[in-house]
């Protein structure tokens, strides 16, 4: 017990010790993360700022941005720091935070998921109910319930984690507080405290999925059965984006869960924690844009009403200079 030695700092191993190729890595997440930055940024004012846009399903979209946002900005900015100085070392309070708030944005992200195709599967295949059902009022009070089950959920998974010391070792071999890595690096009573709350989690997220699938095969069903072929093709605009980024995140998830515990850092280590971590936040805002025809028609008119206001700008400003000349 008195060579016990309890660590209060990891070290993040990189995949290689040259200084020009970290330069390099952490460029490309900085490319990554301001493209992740710009994409969600423009999808909240566009949807803020068009009254077009004003209803539930992109409510939970202009939600969804923010959680990107979120998700990215806990991690890549450290990671980017790491890579341009050299440095290594996290502390553990700074990796508590990470895990916490990482698990807080994934578990809201996929409430707001659910949410999403009940909310679809009501405007399709109830379209007549759907102003009844789908009020504001039930909106902020589901997405205040995604927040609080994210929050009680996070905090049971990082309590579990962190309520004992670490003395094993404080070697990381991953960019960021990676939850497999500090589960390794755990005692043994915590990895069972862990197995026990991620068995009860995929049970969860199980029923979610089940949920989903019900919800989408009713939705394309219905879709189907539609005679009208401008209304075919906007429903399956409004739920094939939202389709796409459910499987994005599923497959994401799956990749992270699955991914066996690398005990040292590779290639395939790196690349396999970049696809879940900032692959969806990147993409997202790509497939609203690309799919969604009314979030694309949205985006055209906010860019005509640059050109607009700037000549309106230097007509003002040419009829106050001539004024004052006067």
């Amino acid at each position: 017990m008195d060579n016990l030695t309890i660590f209060t700092e990891f070290l993040l191993v990189d995949v290689t010790n040259s200084q020009e190729l970290q330069v390099l890595q952490g460029v490309l997440f900085l490319v990554i993360y301001l493209g992740a930055l710009a994409g969600n940024l423009v999808t909240v004012t566009v949807i803020m700022t068009d009254t077009h846009l004003h209803s539930p399903m992109y409510y939970f979209i202009s939600n969804m941005a923010l959680l990107d946002l979120g998700s990215i900005s806990v991690i890549v900015p450290k990671a980017i720091v790491n890579s341009m100085t050299g440095s290594k070392m996290i502390s553990l309070t700074e990796c508590a935070a990470q895990i916490f708030l990482y698990l807080l944005f994934a578990e809201v992200e996929f409430s707001l998921l659910v949410l999403m195709s009940y909310d679809r599967f009501v405007a399709i295949c109830h379209p007549l109910h759907y102003g009844l059902i789908i009020t504001q009022s039930l909106c902020s009070q589901a997405t205040a319930g995604s927040w609080a089950s994210g929050l009680l959920y996070s905090a049971m998974h990082t309590g579990a984690l962190f309520r004992l010391p670490f003395t094993k070792t404080n070697e990381i071999q991953q960019y960021f507080c990676e939850i497999p890595q500090i589960l390794r690096i755990s005692s043994s009573d915590v990895q069972f405290s862990e197995f026990v709350l991620l068995s009860v989690s995929v049970c969860l997220v199980l029923m979610c999925f089940a949920f989903m699938l019900v919800s989408y095969v009713n939705i394309f069903l219905t879709v189907l059965k539609t005679c009208s072929v401008e209304s075919r093709n906007k429903a399956m605009s409004t739920c094939t984006p939202q389709l796409s980024i459910l499987l994005l995140f599923l497959m994401s998830g799956s990749v992270a869960v699955l991914n066996p515990i690398a005990k040292k850092p590779s290639l395939k280590n790196l690349l396999t924690a970049m696809f879940y971590t900032m692959v969806p936040p990147f993409v997202n805002p790509i497939i609203y844009c690309l799919r969604n025809r009314e979030i694309n028609a949205a985006l055209q008119r906010m860019f005509k009403r640059f050109p607009e206001l700037s000549v309106k700008n230097c007509l003002m400003k040419t009829k106050i200079s001539s004024i004052s000349g006067k």
